[in-house]
């Protein structure tokens, strides 16, 4: 009976991807049961309450799951349409975004982020001082608050192309998260009034020279380009040139529109099992952060993902040529950047396997995808043309690789 119902549930309908039994894509109904059982062990290990699993082939959806709670108080069970907060997901968007922009001449990767926000002119990078010794006549002095540092001017300016890649060093470690903060957003700021205040924060190190996580800056900063040369605020472009061209009707910037009750609770674990969490506060409505502001389904998110794997296009949409989504899969970061993982490249704002043995993982050579930090991930591979898909709402990323392993071993064709 369960292997019926969970054959059964792989069948209902998701946007405007059709749905397939699995054997008729290349998948294995059995081997597929044991993304269930993978969820079931994370959820009894008290990794997280609920998931929504999904994984389309060849255009077919052939796996669409919903396990557990959205919300343990309510005891309310997950469904297939929960809206989950789904954070640096967040930011695959935006490189699509550019590159629709840049399709149209409006930009060029090669182009200083000044030419568009002019505070981003002659920018500082940090460099760290080391502590003085410890005196033989003295007790141990505590280790400093904050770190010390000076500036020297930035060899280049940063572009377009080092924010996607996270090579840019903007907000990216201790020295400028610190003097970040100094300039913080205020509640009700928009991208226009903020992001120019970066002007005045230190990058962590020379562009181009290493690889270290703009967790927010970055893609922000990206987000509020497009704003500057399409004339429309983020929101609105994305909006009207993606979620409504690929029938996303469940994405939302502003939390006020996104229907409470289809929303996951969202939890941090604690000792004795979970804590009720509230939106980060740059989610507030006018702040549209490019960084991980975004909030969606996983069949929503599919239409996304289904786009790029078919080469920039969905159900007679184009958004990107074929070449564009190349680029955007091509490994400009590479792993032998300092910062990178072995056989993990990064292209313009997503994560690309370029070498499957070097990394370790069953995903195929040229994968390319991204997560969120509360236990979103996605991955799109050419190779095998697969689309996976793991929404949970509880911070954390032990279960991606396993969910990845799992998903990979199901095919069998």
């Amino acid at each position: 009976m369960l292997v019926l119902l969970l054959g059964t549930s792989s069948l209902v309908s998701a946007g405007s991807v059709p749905t397939a039994k699995p054997e008729e894509v290349g998948l294995s109904t059995e081997r597929l049961q044991r993304i269930h059982e993978l969820i079931q062990s994370y959820m009894d290990g008290g990794n997280f309450t609920g998931a929504v699993t999904l994984v389309a082939r060849r255009g077919r959806i052939a796996h669409f799951e919903a396990q557990g709670l959205m919300d343990i108080d309510a005891k309310k069970p997950m469904t297939k349409d929960a809206i989950f907060r789904i954070m640096s997901m967040t930011k695959p968007v935006v490189g699509v975004s550019i590159l629709m922009v840049m399709e149209e001449g409006k930009v060029r990767l090669s182009d200083p982020v000044s030419k568009f926000i002019p505070q981003f002119k002659d920018l500082k990078v940090a460099v760290s001082l080391p502590s003085p010794p410890p005196s033989p006549f003295a007790p141990p002095a505590p280790a400093p608050a904050e770190p010390r540092y000076y500036t020297v001017p930035a060899n280049r300016e940063i572009t377009i192309r080092d924010l996607l890649t996270h090579t840019s060093g903007l907000v990216s470690g201790p020295v400028s998260n610190r003097e970040n903060a100094k300039v913080a957003r205020k509640k009700g700021e928009t991208l226009a009034e903020y992001i120019p205040r970066l002007g005045a924060v230190p990058l962590e190190f020379q562009p181009g020279t290493q690889w270290a996580y703009s967790a927010q800056a970055g893609l922000d900063t990206l987000a509020r380009i497009v704003e500057i040369v399409s004339g429309q605020d983020f929101d609105q472009f994305t909006r009207r040139r993606i979620f409504e061209p690929l029938g996303m009707k469940d994405t939302f910037f502003k939390p006020a529109e996104v229907p409470a009750p289809r929303t996951v609770t969202l939890y941090g674990k604690i000792p004795k099992g979970f804590q009720r969490q509230e939106n980060p506060e740059f989610m507030d409505g006018a702040y549209f952060s490019g960084g991980g502001g975004l909030f969606t389904t996983a069949e929503d998110y599919l239409q996304f993902g289904q786009m790029l794997a078919n080469g920039g296009q969905l159900n007679g949409k184009r958004l990107l040529s074929p070449r564009t989504v190349e680029m955007m899969r091509s490994v400009y970061a590479p792993d032998t950047l300092p910062g990178r993982s072995r056989g993990e490249g990064f292209g313009l704002s997503v994560r690309v396997i370029n070498d499957s043995v070097a990394a370790g993982t069953a995903l195929s050579t040229g994968c390319f995808g991204w997560s969120g930090i509360f236990g979103t991930h996605f991955w799109v591979d050419p190779k095998e043309n697969v689309v996976a898909i793991l929404m949970t709402q509880t911070m954390g990323f032990e279960i991606t690789i396993d969910f990845e392993t799992t998903v990979m071993q199901a095919i069998v064709d």
